[in-house]
């Protein structure tokens, strides 16, 4: 696949639906500067090499990843590097989190896991995404691997 609407497409009908949604919150969102693309199989926000010639340290010919969102096997993704990396984001979130939906918190790391059979927290996506700039995340990510 190498757009996010071959991506979607390839998706069984009752997840098209959600990654559509959750695509839709995360461009409506999302400070400028980062790049929609195909990244590891799923749709994914870059920075890109032009704004991070450096790119991803484990594979410097990648852009530095953001996010991503992936319909996997029993739930929806959405990984958030950003959560991974900032303590004050992430309580943020898990504080926030109950506010908009009424389920336990499904987390990993980086890896938000949601139910596909329930509502996602468009509106709270929406504000997480829109939280570090490009030039923060770079600044965060340089502090990470230094």
């Amino acid at each position: 696949m190498k757009t996010s609407e071959e991506y979607i497409q390839s998706l069984p009908e009752d997840r098209k639906v959600i990654i559509q949604e959750l695509r839709t919150a995360i461009n409506d969102n999302i400070p400028d500067g980062f790049e929609e693309t195909i990244t590891y199989g799923m749709i994914g926000w870059v920075v890109p090499h032009s704004l991070y010639p450096a790119g991803y340290h484990v594979s410097p010919e990648l852009p530095l990843p953001f996010i991503s969102i992936a319909s996997q096997k029993n739930h929806i993704a959405l990984y958030h590097m950003g959560i991974y990396s900032d303590d004050k984001l992430l309580n943020w979130f898990t504080d926030e989190y109950p506010k908009y939906i009424k389920t336990k918190l499904n987390m990993g790391k980086s890896c938000i896991r949601f139910n596909p059979k329930k509502e996602l927290p468009l509106q709270l996506i929406g504000e997480l995404c829109s939280k570090i700039t490009v030039d923060q995340w770079i600044n965060i990510y340089e502090r990470q691997i230094n």
